[in-house]
Parts: C-alpha cells; sequence; structure tokens
C-alpha cells in the first residue's frame, strides 16, 4: 500500500516508517516538525521516505499528502494532556478541526484505510480500577487531550463514511528510545530523572496506568493495516499488554532496583486523577498481537541509552512536547 502518516517524524511515527518500509509499504510522512526534529526529518529522507513538511491544518498540505494514498495514519496531534491544557485553543485547531478536516479529505479522496491514534487516557477516572477494562467499557475523560480523542473516535466510528474504513488504537503510555525521543513520558522521565540522580517527585504513586514500548505501538499500527478490512473496519483496539499495568510505586520499584540508587518522595497532588487498568485481550486474540517488550528491558534499553550520552542532555527542551 501507498501509506500516509501524519506526525511521521513524532515519537511514534518515526518507528512507524521503519516499520511499514519493512513491510515493503511506500511511505509518505507530513509532518509540521514542532519540535524542530530535522535529524528525525534527515533520515527520513535517507530511508527514501517521502517527507512532506506541512501542517494537518492546511488544505494544500492535506490535499498534497492525500493524492494517490491507500491508507491514512493520523498520529500528528498536540499529544499529551499538559500540552493541550497549556494552549486549548492550538490542541482543538489540530486535534479536532484537523482531524476532521483529513478525515473528510480522506473520504472524498477515496482512501481505504484510516487509523486514528487515541488514547487509554479516555477510560480516565476508572469506578473500580482493579479491574482491567476492555473497549466496551465506560469513557471517562478526564483532561482535554483524552476528551478531543473521545469526540474524534465517536465522529470517526457513529458516521457514514462512505467506504472509508476507520479504526481506532487506544494506545496505552508510550516509553523507550526512538529516533524523535521523549523525556516527558512517565517511564522515560523517571529513567532519566532517577539515572541523573535528581530527587524525584511522584504524586498519585498508587493509580494504575497501562504502559507499551514506542516500537511496540508502531508495530500495532502495522499490523491493523495488514490485517483484512473485515476484522478492522469499524473497530476500536486497546494497543499493549495486560501484564504491562503498573502503579507509578511499581516504575520507581524497578528503575531504583535496576540503578541502585535513586531519591524519591511521594506527594500529594489533585490535578491529575487519571486511574486505570486496562484489558488488551482483543487485540491479542482477534489480531494475534503481542509486544515484544516489557517495561523492565525497555528501562535498561533506557539506562544504557543514557550511559552512552546518545541524547547529549537529556534535559534539553527538544525532548518535551511542552518545552
Amino acid at each position: 500500500m501507498k501509506v500516509l502518516v501524519t506526525g511521521g517524524a513524532g515519537y511514534v511515527g518515526a518507528e512507524l516508517v521503519d516499520e511499514l518500509l519493512e513491510a515493503g509499504h511506500d511511505v509518505r510522512a507530513l509532518d509540521v516538525l514542532l519540535h524542530g526534529q530535522e535529524d528525525v526529518a534527515a533520515r527520513l529522507d535517507s530511508l527514501g521516505v517521502e517527507l512532506q513538511r506541512g501542517d494537518v491544518r492546511d488544505p494544500e498540505a492535506r490535499k498534497r499528502a492525500l493524492e494517490g494514498v491507500d491508507a491514512v495514519v493520523h498520529l500528528a496531534a498536540i499529544v499529551g494532556d499538559p500540552a493541550c491544557g497549556r494552549d486549548p485553543e492550538l490542541s482543538n485547531s489540530v486535534n479536532v478541526e484537523g482531524t476532521a478536516a483529513l478525515v473528510a479529505d480522506a473520504r472524498a479522496g477515496g482512501v481505504e484505510r484510516f487509523l486514528f491514534a487515541s488514547t487509554c487516557s479516555n477510560y480516565g477516572r476508572m469506578a473500580d480500577p482493579t479491574v482491567p477494562i476492555d473497549e466496551t467499557g465506560e469513557l471517562r475523560p478526564v483532561s482535554l487531550y483524552a476528551e478531543q480523542k473521545v469526540a474524534m473516535e465517536r465522529s470517526l466510528l457513529e458516521g457514514d463514511q462512505n467506504g472509508l474504513a476507520a479504526t481506532c488504537l487506544r494506545f496505552a503510555t508510550v516509553y523507550g528510545v526512538g529516533h524523535r525521543m521523549r523525556f516527558d513520558l512517565t517511564v522515560n522521565e523517571f529513567t532519566r530523572d532517577l539515572w541523573a540522580e535528581r530527587k524525584l517527585d511522584v504524586f498519585g504513586e498508587t493509580f494504575w496506568r497501562p504502559y507499551v514500548h514506542v516500537r511496540d505501538a508502531a508495530r500495532a499500527v502495522a499490523l491493523v493495516l495488514a490485517s483484512p478490512l473485515e476484522q478492522v473496519a469499524g473497530r476500536v483496539f486497546n494497543a499493549g499488554h495486560s501484564d504491562e499495568n503498573y502503579r507509578k510505586l511499581d516504575l520507581v520499584g524497578i528503575i531504583t532496583g535496576q540503578l541502585g540508587r535513586g531519591e524519591v518522595e511521594y506527594v500529594s497532588r489533585s490535578e491529575d486523577p487519571r486511574d486505570y487498568k486496562v484489558s488488551f485481550e482483543r487485540i491479542r486474540n482477534e489480531l494475534g498481537f503481542e509486544p515484544l517488550q516489557r517495561v523492565p528491558t525497555g528501562i535498561e534499553e533506557l539506562v544504557g541509552a543514557l550511559e552512552q550520552e546518545r541524547f547529549g542532555d537529556p534535559f534539553s527542551p527538544r525532548y518535551s512536547n511542552i518545552g
């Protein structure tokens, strides 16, 4: 297939491009390079990826990007609760209006498949977080980011898409070493800070979250694209592994156990009440998805990369979506 990846120079996108090329697809990427990832852009060029620098909100950029493609993987977004909360107007413009326009253009252009990157944050504050929730469970978003994702999911799955087969992937919280590195994600941030011997303040240490390695997130997307349409059209899949639900307390224990050090203080904060344990049995049973990485091995990988100084200054704003 000819596949358009919006946000193809992003954290998940840059890994996804590798997966799609390996599967034999022809890949085009649309990315505004919001975080200055020129190194990632240069790598995409070297791989033969057609990188179009443009904004998903720009009608001309969308038209050029969609020309002749069979499938769209829509990753481009203002990603994460802090980034959306900091600029709600921008996040609505990109995550809601930009997505709706892309879907409409893809539908009008006869694109066959549309894969929408969503989030397990949609489950928000579960009534009973000890019982893993599946795709049929109640969505209780508690952040603007999750509210936007829920709205876009509904518009994709409930409306008549005129032949456009839509699939929504609700990703667990992503972690691991990637081509466009992020250190503003829980596992990566905790590992970096404790490795650097900085005091780590942790709130909500008993709240549950699921996690998935960035390369496994990319593999989940590639698997959906490789699956028969009747298996994935109009469907939602949680993307992760049921064994990869952790409390922050657990993450700290794994990291400090590997490092043999770490100063941690547990503090009380109320602004992030998300607490959810997620079941990933649907994607495992129906599509055969099995992540290759687990959080402990991902932490080992992160520590090794930090020891090798692969990121220069790991505290640089370039490694954060919120600057």
